[in-house]
């Protein structure tokens, strides 16, 4: 964790919760991934709750839901759930939650039309998928496995309601005594939604601010020469001009902190450094493959199926910044791979 950072608040174990404030509750679910666990929030309603978040579909996280409706809920019922983006640790059981309240879904357009798409497309990657991993450098044994592990998170998203209601950058949403103001980030999704509390000094970061980690910040197969890196560091920006620094951050993972003006500066400073040193890494050609001990400080095996594919994203997200700035060139070998080079002086 950053020594510049605060954090104030002393988290709950996975499966518990505790108060933030009156009528904000931190629920902290567990995960079988690296991270073990992601924070979600419920805010009080007269007669109910509002969930911004809701864990993985899977029998460890339903089972603590069993338990928190009871005793963090009170048996109250949940009015809404909304979802900041389309990631199976946030959206997982949105829709089994719906189901069960009859309560709406609240999304941005493109992170639930993102979501049903990769619902849809589950354990068969389209051709675009793979070749463009395949342009990235993945081998034939990562490419031939991708069937099996293309959809192994979002076979962890209950399936989505029918209907939802939109959320846009700039909405207010009234909940209890207090309005709550939509932020849209990008880089980590396309259409991230934070939200900011002025009058109770918090704000819902997401996956977008993290304290303890960096927010993955992928390129993706349908968008393959999108400068998402830019995209991240313009949101990052645009939130430390509209969230004060002394607001109490409430981020997906890890710990509630104060400090985000900090943290932005130390994350967009942290990006400047790593573009320094793919550049130097760049004086050989190189496939985005190549790129992940210098971009991660360590290599990513072939088997690695959950931290590949995201590796990969980062990794071209990053040269597809440096690309945007006219800073390297790409070619493409008889193979199709992509290789990258830094134009000399």
């Amino acid at each position: 964790m950053s020594p510049d950072l605060q954090f104030p608040l002393t988290a709950p174990a996975r499966g518990g919760w505790c108060e933030v404030c009156p009528g904000v509750l931190w629920i902290r679910l567990p995960l079988p991934l690296r991270i073990d666990h992601v924070n979600v929030w419920a805010l009080r309603e007269q007669d109910g709750w509002i969930l911004v978040d809701t864990g993985m579909a899977t029998a460890e996280c339903i089972a603590a839901w069993e338990q928190l409706l009871d005793e963090a809920l009170g048996g109250l019922p949940v009015l809404r759930v909304i979802c900041t983006h389309r990631h199976a640790d946030h959206v997982g059981l949105a829709g089994f939650l719906v189901r069960r309240f009859n309560c709406a879904l609240w999304m941005t357009p493109r992170e639930y039309a993102d979501c049903a798409n990769a619902i849809a497309q589950a354990y068969n990657p389209p051709a675009a998928e793979v070749d463009f991993c395949r342009r990235a450098g993945w081998s034939a044994a990562a490419l031939a496995a991708m069937p099996s592990e293309f959809g192994a998170l979002n076979a962890s998203i209950s399936p989505l309601p029918s209907h939802f209601q939109p959320l846009s950058e700039g909405d207010w949403l009234q909940i209890g005594g207090a309005r709550w103001q939509v932020l849209i980030g990008q880089g980590h999704t396309a259409a991230h939604a934070c939200l900011h509390c002025p009058q109770l000094g918090l704000f819902i970061a997401g996956d977008q601010v993290l304290p303890g980690m960096s927010s993955n910040v992928s390129v993706v197969s349908s968008e393959p020469d999108a400068d998402a890196m830019e995209a991240w560091a313009m949101s990052l920006r645009h939130i430390r001009c509209q969230v004060p620094a002394n607001t109490l951050v409430l981020p997906s993972h890890n710990d509630c902190f104060v400090g985000l003006h900090q943290r932005i500066d130390s994350q967009l400073e942290r990006q400047r450094s790593r573009a320094a040193r793919l550049l130097t890494a760049l004086q050989r050609p190189s496939r985005a493959v190549d790129l992940f001990g210098c971009l991660f400080g360590r290599e990513i095996a072939d088997d690695d199926h959950r931290a590949l594919p995201f590796a990969t994203g980062e990794s071209l997200a990053n040269l597809n910044h440096l690309l945007a700035q006219g800073l390297i060139r790409r070619e493409q070998d008889e193979q199709g791979i992509w290789w990258y080079s830094a134009d000399p002086p």
